[in-house]
């Protein structure tokens, strides 16, 4: 039977709390390599997965469903590939910039939840016209220890809100 180590009281001893600290602190770090993963790799570097392989445990899935995308269940490789693929949902996109708030987490033993708050921001362009796209929500993971540290073994995404807006046009002159 694993022991609780999230804060339940000042029960715990000092051992117990650093280890829910450091443990906490190397979620909330691999929760921000997955934004790394996207934004370290633009105008036509899609090698994702450099960060993301340290990201996800071997095999780990991902619910991206709400999407509307048949993306329940895959892998985060399928998922990286629906992205970043040839016609991929990024492939209209010229730029982005993806936020990872700070994840509230719950930490038993050697698993873990973790809910994090995201804004991602993504701008394109169709024909003349540019547009931007802002998309609130969050990721629920499903955390675990491995002998390489802690690893996400299923992500699912959750929409909050998502917009566009036009852009404006830099390159005339107004007056």
């Amino acid at each position: 039977m694993s022991t609780p180590t999230t804060p339940t009281g000042d029960d715990r001893s000092v051992e117990e709390r650093l280890r829910y600290l450091t443990d906490r602190i190397e979620i909330q770090d691999l929760v921000t390599r997955y934004g790394l993963g996207q934004d370290l790799h633009q105008d036509g570097d899609n090698d994702v997965l450099a960060e993301w392989d340290q990201v996800f445990a071997p095999g780990a899935t991902v619910d991206y469903s709400v999407t509307g995308a048949p993306l329940d269940g895959v892998t985060y490789k399928d998922l990286a590939h629906a992205m970043r693929g040839p016609g991929g949902s990024m492939s209209g996109i010229e730029h982005w910039q993806h936020f990872e708030g700070v994840p509230t987490v719950h930490i038993d033993g050697d698993t873990a939840t973790a809910r994090t708050p995201h804004i991602h921001t993504h701008q394109g362009h169709s024909g003349q016209a540019g547009w931007n796209l802002i998309q609130t929500g969050f990721f629920v993971d499903r955390l675990e220890r491995r002998p390489e540290g802690w690893l996400i073994v299923h992500r699912r995404l959750e929409i909050l809100w998502m917009d566009t807006f036009p852009t404006i046009d830099h390159t005339t002159d107004p007056g």
